[in-house]
Parts: structure tokens; C-alpha cells; sequence
């Protein structure tokens, strides 16, 4: 059986556009649950999302316990052997207490790319294989969040291309969750059950492009 860690923020953790952390779609209706169900029983599914997950920040405001850099370690190692780690974080880089460009959010991702391949955590201790998913963009109108999220909208749109860089410099999977999603219109950054669905099909292809070999199965 090979396993695969969902390391992501609120769109892991499944939070229903428009609720709070508390208020989350079920096991299957998530997109680690759907494409768990499209890669079949071979496959070992883990999911690691938290609703407000930096990449490599410390939140003044929600703790620094939202830093995913500094929880990814112990988390890797609890849970390995690993085959496929997909990161999906970004979103919660763009807040404006971080005061970050998109370049700068994808160079975020760029060193849990670095600290996944010190681990080793593959298979007899090779370097895993790693997947980088852009969340969608965030919406114009983002409701009551747009004084915590001031001018994410624009850097949103940026991040598909930032990360892609990231990802082909550091020879990484990559894929953009916004070809096949959109954010939901209850609050302009939260994916709805629909688009679970959608980005769990979608993410389920890309993992089976992925070409695995027999000493990995």
C-alpha cells in the first residue's frame, strides 16, 4: 500500500465556505477523502489540514503553532513511510499582518520542499515524491475578510505561476487548482463540497500520471 500526506490549511481540513474551523464537510466529501476513492484501496491517505496554516510564518495573531514549517517535521516523520507528500498552502501567506508578495509566499514553499528531501522520508529512505497545488484565487468580494486579507486578491492570482517556478527549479509535481476550481461565493477563499469533489478527481489523475515503479508499490 503507498501512502500519500495532504499537508494543507482550511481547504485540507474541509472548512464550509462561510463557517468556521469547527463547521467541516465530512471524510469522503473532502478532496484527500475523493481522491482517496478514485485511487482505490492501494492507497493510504493521510490528511493534515489546519485552518490557517502558513508555509513557514508565524502568526502573531492566530499562534505560532500555524507555522507549517515548523510542525511539518514531526508530522512527516510520524506518518512515514511516504510516497507522495502534496503541500496545498499559500492562501493564509497572503493575509496582510505578512506583508508578502506572491514570490516571496512560493519561496515559503520552496523550503518545505527543502526540509521534505532532508528527511527522506520515501521508501527506504529515499526523497518522496512531492506535488505543489496552488489554491484557487481568492474572489473580489471576500466579504467580511477583507480588512484581514487587504489586496490578497491580486497576489492570489499570482501564486499558480510563483509556485510553478518554484516547483520546476526544485524538480517537483505541480499542479494549479484553479484549472479545474473556484473559490466559493459565501466568502471568496473557501472551496465548497463541489469543488472538493472536482480538485479530488482531478488531483487522483495527476497522481496516477505520476508513472510509479514496481520498488514503490
Amino acid at each position: 500500500m503507498r501512502s500519500i500526506l495532504c499537508f494543507g490549511d482550511s481547504n485540507t481540513h474541509g472548512q464550509v465556505p462561510g463557517g468556521t474551523p469547527l463547521q467541516r464537510y465530512g471524510p469522503a466529501r473532502r478532496w484527500p477523502g475523493v481522491m482517496g476513492r478514485e485511487l482505490g484501496p492501494n492507497w493510504h491517505i493521510i490528511e493534515e489540514g489546519l485552518s490557517g496554516r502558513t508555509t513557514v510564518r508565524d502568526d502573531p495573531i492566530e499562534g505560532a503553532h500555524k507555522n507549517g514549517r515548523s510542525y511539518l517535521t514531526p508530522c512527516v516523520q510520524s506518518h512515514m513511510t511516504l510516497d507522495l507528500i502534496i503541500i496545498m498552502l499559500g492562501t493564509n501567506d497572503l493575509k496582510a499582518r505578512f506583508n508578502q508578495p506572491a514570490s516571496e509566499v512560493a519561496m515559503g514553499i520552496g523550503c518545505l520542499i527543502h526540509d521534505i528531501k532532508e528527511l527522506t522520508p520515501g521508501p527506504h529512505g529515499t526523497v518522496p515524491e512531492i506535488m505543489v497545488v496552488s489554491p484557487p484565487p481568492m474572489l473580489d468580494d471576500i466579504k467580511e475578510w477583507e480588512p484581514i486579507f487587504s489586496g490578497a486578491q491580486r497576489k492570489s492570482r499570482e501564486l499558480a505561476l510563483q509556485f510553478e517556478i518554484i516547483a520546476d527549479s526544485l524538480e517537483v509535481h505541480f499542479f494549479d487548482a484553479g484549472s479545474v476550481v473556484e473559490c466559493d461565493p459565501l466568502d471568496g477563499f473557501h472551496i465548497n463540497d463541489r469543488a472538493h469533489e472536482a480538485l479530488g478527481v482531478a488531483l487522483a489523475q495527476e497522481v496516477d500520471s505520476i508513472g510509479w515503479t514496481r520498488d514503490s508499490e
